[in-house]
This record gives structure tokens, sequence and C-alpha cells, in this order.
């Protein structure tokens, strides 16, 4: 049956019926459709956005709530300081936003430490618990300190200046009756005997390993040597017999504790033995 002929047939039963062509369809009703779909589809597109960044922002604050909870640093365990504080040490490590977070320390000191700090060689921070941390100092090896310029100039065993500072550091002394016309950082003190410094740490040494430190350490002209320790002088002669005389004088320090006078150790020895104190 031909289409012509089924077209006839189907409107003798329905009369109203009409047929439409393909190319009868309006091209602009067409275009009408195509604009809807595609409007739909940025729509929906927009819908599955924005609900994917709300969750995506819920999960965020979430987390970021989770952590400030649960990452807050209640413990801090400083070692290794002698110049600086705990406290000094904590604002450090722990200042600018967020420094009381162990998570966040953890990320910023992972695998590094703290450099370029005065008196410091280095600090590591290390993360023990979620409330936890351990900050472990090394500070720079200092054998003393002198004046000069209103500044305490400190040095190494080596007498390589290695800070400069308006304020003392306790239990560093100071050395005084060393020559030198000038300063220059991470360079030797100049003077006339390099020699010295080897002795100024060996005495430090010494002083330290029984529990004494002293307030000065005085070379004369001749590089003999007088500890202060207040208004107490102790004058240990040449580095002969050093060792021996700094082991005796731990027993006699107590004693010269708010004294004025000098203890002459110059001709103490194994053999002699011998020391006496003149009060001023």
């Amino acid at each position: 049956m031909s289409n012509k002929k089924a077209v006839k047939k189907v409107k003798k039963k329905n009369p109203n019926l009409r047929l439409v062509k393909n190319n009868d369809i309006k091209p602009e009703n067409s275009r009408n459709r195509q604009k809807e779909t595609l409007r739909f589809g940025k729509v929906k597109r927009t819908i599955i956005l924005s609900v994917l960044l709300f969750t995506l922002m819920i999960l965020m604050i979430s987390a970021y709530f989770y952590i400030v909870k649960n990452y807050t640093v209640t413990t801090v365990h400083v070692e290794g300081n002698i110049h600086y504080t705990n406290e000094e040490i904590m604002d450090m490590v722990m200042g600018g936003a967020y420094g009381n977070n162990s998570l966040i320390l953890s990320l910023k000191y992972r695998d590094k430490g703290i450099e370029d700090i005065p008196f410091i060689q280095r600090m590591d921070v290390a993360i023990e618990a979620k409330d936890t941390i351990r900050i472990t100092v090394y500070e720079k090896a200092l054998a003393g300190y002198v004046t000069y310029l209103g500044r305490c100039v400190y040095f190494d065993k080596d007498g390589i200046v290695v800070e400069t500072s308006t304020e003392t550091t306790e239990g560093i002394p100071q050395v005084t009756g060393l020559k030198f016309d000038h300063v220059i950082l991470h360079d030797r003190l100049p003077v006339e005997k390099p020699e010295v410094f080897a002795e100024i740490l060996n005495i430090t040494q010494q002083l330290d390993k029984y529990s004494m430190s002293a307030d000065k350490i005085y070379f004369d002209p001749d590089y003999k040597i007088t500890l202060l320790f207040g208004d107490a002088r102790v004058a240990l002669g040449n580095d002969i017999y050093i060792e021996e005389k700094i082991m005796k004088l731990q027993y006699i320090l107590p004693d010269l504790i708010g004294k004025s006078g000098v203890l002459d150790m110059r001709e103490y020895s194994e053999d002699t033995r011998s020391y006496s104190f003149e009060q001023d």
C-alpha cells in the first residue's frame, strides 16, 4: 500500500487529523527546543556544582574544628637552652598564626630546624603527641666574652667572635686583660697570644666540671690567671697544674662567699699543695 493511500484511509477515519511533514516544522521552534535543553543542562550543572561546593565547605569547616580541638599544644618540653629562657624559646618556635597547633608545627618544621638566631646553632622541634612537643636547643659553644665599645663580644674555644650583644649571659665568664684593637664578627680576636683561648676553654670546662662559675677571668700582661668570684679573687698564676688547682678550689670556694680578698694558689702543685688567703 502506498503512503498516499494510507493517509487517505487515516483521514477518512479522523477527518480532523492533519499530516505534518518534517520539512513543515518551523526552524525557530527547533532552535527554541535546543535552547531550552541547553538551559536545563546549565541549571542542572549549576545545582550539582553548588551541592558539591557546599559539601566541600562543610567538610573543610569540620576538619578545621577537628584539628583545632584535637591538636592544640598544652605541654612543651624545652632543653639545652642557656642564653634564652623557656618562654623566649617557645615564642620563637610557636609564634605566628596557629603556632600552638602540633599538626601545623609538624608541617612547618618537618626535616628542618630553626637557624639564624643569635647564640643558637640550631633548634629542633619534635612532635611527641597531639598535645605535646619537644624543643631541643643547640647553643653555640661560647668560651667567654670581652667588652668592646660598650658591647659584649662572645667568642668560642678558638677565639672566633660568634656574637655581639648588649646583654650578658649567665654562666659565660667575662675575660679581662686581653689586648686587641678591633673586632670582626666570625674572625678571631687579634690578641698577641692566640693560645690563650685554649687556656680559657680549659678553665671554663674545669670550673663547669665542679659546678663552679667565675664572674671574670683576668689575664695580667704576663698572662698569669686570676679568677674573680664576686669580691674574692683567686690567683692561679700560670696554667701549670690548673686542673689540680681548680679541683682543690671547689672545697675552698664556699668559705670565700661574701668575703673580699685574694686566695693565692700560684705555688700550689701536687707536691706543695700550699695556698693562703689574704683578706682586704
